[in-house]
């Protein structure tokens, strides 16, 4: 089945490689033509794990290719999919620009029945008005082209997005006209042929059901870490507890790591859409609102734990950060707590020693300006001189550590992990301080935050 795709970003790209290794003809076009240039030599512009093979599996298979054309790719395929960016406004809404421009094109081009498929994460109604879009476009050519639109939001994790498309949970389907179905349950054939799910369903509930799932999963992450901050006060031990409930069926252990928050391109932005979602219909949204707030709370801790340590002295020390990215096995620092921390760190004239195996580049353009964030070849070169660790991103290279090293690398032989990675008996048999997320280990003779603390109640963040 011929398909194109529109936008080669992260959910394009990784969409349109994983079509082409179903055995589809995937045209990929992108209005950045050095993007197309590398692409067409198998060079990408993110990072996921076993996605340049495929892509150079695909290109000399001929099953896909790249244009900035988009004549071309309108004309090349029945579906049409959009995959491109929905970044949040200033008020947190959604920015339907480039999906807008996207249909425009479409409608503007096209000059037989197309099906057009909206990938790209959007608010409920996006459907509608990508329908109004082409059909005024199609009228100001006087011509009365049938299509249809249809949602098809995706479900990838980054980190595992290529598992994600090849070996789906589900696969969400919002369409109302049977030559829509059809062509979709087509696209679809060589995942349903093997038993994976396909949910039909209305548009306008596709589409909202991409934002609960999101926010459903920074629910279960923000309840942990709310949890975890009352476990830390009351001398509770937030692994032990995660066990108690997790064992649960009806809970499960899945996102219930206490940590120092959640960030990348889609929980926190897609948390604050659908606020704003529900907001402009007229309901005040109390849960996503914590949710909002707890994360904001939590990726403030590691600061306020190492500030505390040191008696809220901290100009002129210098501190190792392992773990940029949001998570493991990506390179992306959207909204990741290693940027929270940054930011207060450089705010209190503190040296930052940072190391990431894979986020490194990006970390340096988006602070190339910082003179006291020094980017660091591996991490025990982050560790030279250093005041004290913190972990914050829980790559496997960081797991099992020589806390020996860390010992008599360190001015001050303590650790601060953001991600609970390490045994507390083990890192204090070797002489090293420790604290974790919503636990207090035996060598703490002190809370590192007051048990007193007040902490806002921002209702309306």
């Amino acid at each position: 089945m011929k398909i194109s795709i529109y936008g080669a970003g992260y959910v394009g790209l990784i969409s349109g490689i994983c079509f082409a290794e179903l055995g589809h003809e995937v045209c990929c076009v992108d209005i950045n033509k050095e993007k197309i240039l590398q692409l067409e030599k198998g060079k990408l512009p993110i990072y996921e794990e076993n996605l340049e093979a495929l892509l150079q599996k695909n290109l000399d298979l001929g099953r896909i290719y790249f244009t900035d054309n988009f004549q071309q790719a309108v004309s090349h395929a029945v579906v049409q999919i959009i995959a491109v960016g929905t970044p949040s406004k200033e008020n947190g809404s959604a920015d339907l620009q480039y999906v807008e421009a996207v249909a425009k094109r479409i409608g503007e081009l096209m000059t037989d029945y197309r099906c057009i498929v909206n990938k790209s994460t959007v608010p409920v109604g996006t459907t509608k008005l990508v329908q109004l879009i082409i059909s005024k476009k199609l009228n100001e050519r006087n011509n009365n082209i049938q299509f249809d639109v249809v949602s098809n939001p995706e479900f990838l994790r980054e980190g595992c997005a290529v598992k994600d498309c090849l070996m789906p949970d589900r696969i969400i389907i919002g369409a109302q006209s049977q030559k829509a179905i059809l062509l979709m349950k087509e696209l679809y054939l060589p995942l349903t042929q093997k038993k994976y799910s396909l949910i039909m369903m209305d548009p306008a509930s596709a589409e909202l059901t991409k934002y609960a799932a999101n926010a459903f999963l920074a629910m279960k992450i923000s309840f942990i870490n709310e949890i975890s901050q009352i476990a830390e006060r009351t001398g509770a031990n937030i692994h032990q507890i995660k066990r108690g409930i997790g064992s649960d069926s009806r809970i499960n252990e899945k996102f219930l790591n206490a940590g120092c928050g959640f960030g990348g391109s889609c929980l926190p932005k897609d948390v604050l859409a659908l606020k704003n979602i529900s907001l402009e219909h007229g309901y005040k949204p109390h849960i996503l609102n914590a949710v909002l707030r707890i994360n904001n709370q939590q990726q403030q801790l590691l600061f306020q734990k190492i500030s505390s340590y040191f008696n809220q002295k901290l100009s002129g020390k210098t501190i190792a950060l392992w773990g940029l990215a949001f998570k493991p096995n990506t390179d992306d620092i959207r909204s990741a707590s290693s940027r929270a921390l940054i930011e207060k760190l450089l705010q209190a004239n503190v040296i930052a020693q940072a190391y990431d195996p894979m986020a490194m580049n990006n970390i340096a353009y988006e602070y190339r300006a910082q003179k006291n964030l020094i980017l660091c070849e591996t991490a025990e070169h982050a560790l030279k001189n250093a005041d004290a660790l913190a972990v914050i991103t829980e790559w496997d290279e960081f797991k099992n550590p020589d806390f020996n090293k860390i010992k008599n690398s360190l001015k001050s032989p303590v650790i601060f992990d953001g991600r609970n990675i390490y045994d507390p008996q083990l890192v204090q048999k070797c002489g090293l301080e420790y604290f974790s997320i919503g636990c207090v280990h035996a060598n703490q003779l002190y809370n590192p935050i007051s048990k007193n603390a007040i902490i806002k109640n921002e209702d309306d963040c």
